[in-house]
């Protein structure tokens, strides 16, 4: 029950930053969240840019884009993620925030780079790039909150 209720809630964040917020009657936050959401959409041209990344049109996303606001986005969705995670029962674990915050920031470092980095030869743009960068942030969040758990438990057993 209380697993299912936390996908469910990472999954109603992915859809819309704030969501799941308002889904667990926590107003306030997530009419916060929504604004923040709609105002970095708006200023990012993000709508174009999707609908451009979707059509294979990267070099032309890539023109649109207003990259300084792009750089809130992966903060601002991780840590609705993470937020809404949390509030369903999530998050127990001393460092189980790790890979939320690592997403964000490789996904950051992804929007950064995404308009000139190549992967096997693929300009992937402003869209793809930092959704590829998903999986580096789990992983490295991941793997360093089980690392850091372990030293914590050798050094409390000591």
């Amino acid at each position: 029950m209380c697993k299912d209720k936390r996908i469910k809630s990472i999954v109603w964040s992915i859809i819309l930053p704030g969501l799941a917020q308002l889904l667990n009657k926590k107003v306030i936050k997530g009419s916060i969240l929504i604004a923040f959401k709609f105002l970095i959409d708006v200023k990012t041209n993000l709508s174009g840019v999707i609908f451009l990344s979707f059509q294979g049109e990267i070099e032309e996303a890539i023109k649109i884009t207003n990259y300084p606001w792009l750089l809130f986005y992966p903060c601002l969705y991780f840590f609705a993620m993470w937020d809404a995670f949390k509030d369903a029962g999530g998050g127990k674990g001393r460092y189980s925030f790790l890979p939320f915050v690592f997403c964000a920031y490789f996904v950051t470092v992804g929007c950064m780079y995404s308009s000139h980095v190549r992967l096997f030869g693929i300009l992937f743009g402003p869209v793809w790039l930092p959704i590829l960068f998903v999986v580096p942030g789990v992983v490295t969040g991941v793997l360093l909150d089980k690392f850091i758990t372990s030293l914590d438990k050798k050094s409390n057993v000591s």
